[in-house]
């Protein structure tokens, strides 16, 4: 018999050895079990994102869901969507004595009406010939009419006038008029032209190559290069300190929110075209009297962009879970519960009625009733919603970690469950941090839709020509969302800054400006969107 089968230890050093080996098969088989589930989850994740709704909603979760014996609705987000069962508004002729009436969105928009006659050789009665005599009118619909903008060259002169006694006598005679000053010198640029653009390009979003073709369209050559120029320099000689004063106002805020997203920037000193610059946006609280966005543009996403802007402010700043925020001091920071629910619905299998779905829906419902209160407790006063979420909200709440600490430790640490719970408990003190004031909100969503016509906007232009352009866009866009939030209507405000701007000595009397913000009762009266 040979030396394998007779050494008793020599067979147990292989029996050892072989145990080795079916264990680190065992354990790569486990890992790559793990690592096939962790991308067929990656692959569904992305197939959903690219050729899913883009909506946050959890409608593809029907019914109730249960947790812990209590049943949670499903809350719907905020977003606008369309509806194509909707009925257009329309114009119904009713016999009163006021003529017509209208739906209300319709209400402000001037009348005209517009009657079909007869000729005069037609006025005459086929069968006999007789004169026809008028026996009413018959109203048949409406429509809505567009006029086209039209423009026109305007040339500037100022008259004088003469005494001529004055002439005779020797003595100085001419008194000449004052004309407003120009906007920018040496430029055919007016108030209205410049707004115009402005609102096109950040409201409308519509890139300068385009506007430049509708220029055309109206008869008028003018280069984009030229409509850069106006911008750039009506931002940075006029516009800029009117953020400026804004930027004041927002710190004496004590609820602010903040979000940043990427633009690419082009001709930054010591950055490659391709490389990432930030655009930020800070904005006052939903709950606040002084609806401000401010937009900052920065060459890199450093939490040093943040602390410098907001250097002073000692108030609750909302944000997302980025740490740079870390770096504002003296602040009591509120992280976003909108994100905690994105997470969840990331999380969420493509087939929902798999037992994977499970945590991931149970975690949405969670979310969810707590935007549900949320929106219930909308229209109280801070003292009493501060009540109110102790009563309603901070029960769940407690429910909550409780069943983020049994299951964290049950799921893969690198699945989409797996992160959106260790990112709950990572983040577990700034969620909480809302129930300290009821002025505080849930969600940094007010943030979130503030930047988001930038990102619409970024679709259309890719990219900002040089660091002063991107300062400009930072200074017209807050001055269009800021606008919008207190329900002007964007150009008219433009308009009204680029017409006010130039007259008035701010420069040496900052407090002129505080009649041009845009919750001054005046600039309401003459911009506010009818």
């Amino acid at each position: 018999m040979d030396l394998i089968t007779t050494d008793p230890s020599f067979l147990i050093e292989m029996i050892k050895e072989q145990n080795l080996v079916i264990t680190s098969l065992r354990k790569t088989i486990e890992e790559l079990n793990t690592d096939s589930k962790i991308l067929r989850e990656q692959v569904d994740y992305l197939t959903k994102k690219l050729f899913g709704t883009k909506s946050e909603k959890t409608a593809t979760i029907t019914g109730q869901t249960v947790i812990e014996g209590v049943e949670f609705g499903q809350f719907d987000e905020a977003e606008a969507e369309a509806n194509p069962e909707e009925i257009e508004p329309v114009i119904v002729k009713k016999r009163t004595r006021k003529g017509y009436s209208r739906k209300e969105a319709l209400i402000n928009l001037p009348e005209e009406d517009r009657v079909y006659t007869l000729s005069e050789e037609k006025k005459i009665c086929e069968i006999d010939g007789d004169t026809l005599h008028y026996a009413g009118k018959k109203y048949m619909r409406s429509e809505i009419e567009y006029i086209p903008a039209t423009m026109k060259l305007i040339h500037i002169y100022e008259e004088n006038w003469e005494c001529r006694t004055c002439r005779k006598e020797g003595r100085d005679y001419l008194k000449q008029a004052k004309m407003d000053p120009a906007l920018l010198q040496h430029s055919m640029a007016s108030p209205s032209g410049v707004a115009w653009t402005m609102y096109q390009k950040y409201a409308n979003h519509v890139p300068l190559y385009r506007q430049e073709k509708d220029w055309q369209n109206h008869g008028v050559e003018i280069k984009r290069s030229t409509l850069s120029n106006w911008i750039v320099k009506t931002s940075e000689e006029w516009l800029a300190r009117m953020t400026a004063k804004l930027h004041e106002e927002l710190l004496k805020d004590n609820y602010l929110h903040a979000d940043e997203t990427p633009v690419q920037v082009m001709k930054e000193e010591g950055k490659k075209n391709t490389a990432k610059s930030y655009m930020w946006v800070y904005t006052t609280g939903s709950y606040s009297d002084k609806q401000i966005r401010i937009f900052k543009y920065s060459s890199n996403r450093a939490g040093t962009n943040a602390a410098d802007f907001l250097s002073g402010y000692t108030g609750y700043l909302h944000t997302d879970g980025y740490k740079g925020y870390s770096k504002v001091k003296e602040i009591t920071r509120c992280l976003c519960w909108a994100h905690v629910r994105r997470y969840f619905a990331d999380a969420l299998p493509k087939d929902i009625k798999s037992a994977e779905a499970a945590l991931p829906k149970q975690g949405l419902a969670y979310c969810n009733k707590l935007f549900e209160i949320e929106k219930e407790l909308r229209d109280l006063s801070s003292e009493e919603r501060k009540e109110q979420r102790l009563k309603q909200e901070k029960p769940i709440l407690e429910a909550f970690w409780s069943w983020v600490d049994l299951n964290i430790d049950k799921v893969l640490a690198k699945s989409k469950i797996g992160r959106a719970l260790q990112y709950v408990k990572n983040h577990q003190f700034g969620l909480m941090a809302y129930l300290e004031d009821g002025s505080c909100e849930i969600s940094n969503n007010i943030a979130e839709n503030s930047i988001r016509p930038f990102t619409v906007g970024r679709k259309n232009w890719l990219f900002a020509g040089s660091p002063k352009g991107a300062a400009a866009s930072a200074t017209v866009y807050s001055l269009v969302e800021t606008s919008k939030a207190n329900g002007l209507n964007p150009y008219k405000y433009l308009q009204l800054l680029l017409t006010a701007l130039p007259k008035i000595p701010f420069q040496n009397n900052e407090e002129l400006l505080e009649n041009l913000l845009p919750w001054n009762p005046k600039v309401q009266e003459v911009c506010k969107i009818k």
